[in-house]
């Protein structure tokens, strides 16, 4: 279980068990610069840099989560991506939050 907020609907939080993160660092390629490059010709969105970000985004997500299940959580809350520019078509995706143990209320 995931969240941007610090709580789970129906469950306790009885666990911190510290930050957990996924950092993923893309190059644009060349093909797909161009591509791209095309695209913004006829404007609206850029999907070739779209599905990138997405993809890029998604593994940071995961890898967030292979940390989480390596700490022995059940959840990850206050999740958060921020991304910088390390250089010139070169980008650093952070994914992060806190994992948690949780258990039901009334449990």
């Amino acid at each position: 279980m995931t969240s941007t907020t610090f709580e789970l609907p129906g469950y306790r939080v009885v666990a911190g068990l510290g930050v957990v993160r996924g950092v993923v660092v893309r190059s644009r390629s060349v093909f797909g610069t161009i591509g791209a490059g095309m695209q913004s010709l006829v404007g609206g969105n850029i999907s070739l840099f779209t599905e990138l970000a997405e993809r890029t985004r998604q593994q940071a997500f995961d890898t967030m989560l292979t940390q989480a299940e390596m700490a022995g959580a059940d959840a990850v809350i206050g999740v958060r991506y921020d991304a910088t520019e390390m250089m010139s078509g070169v980008t650093e995706v952070l994914c992060y939050g806190t994992a948690v143990r949780v258990e039901p209320l009334g449990g």
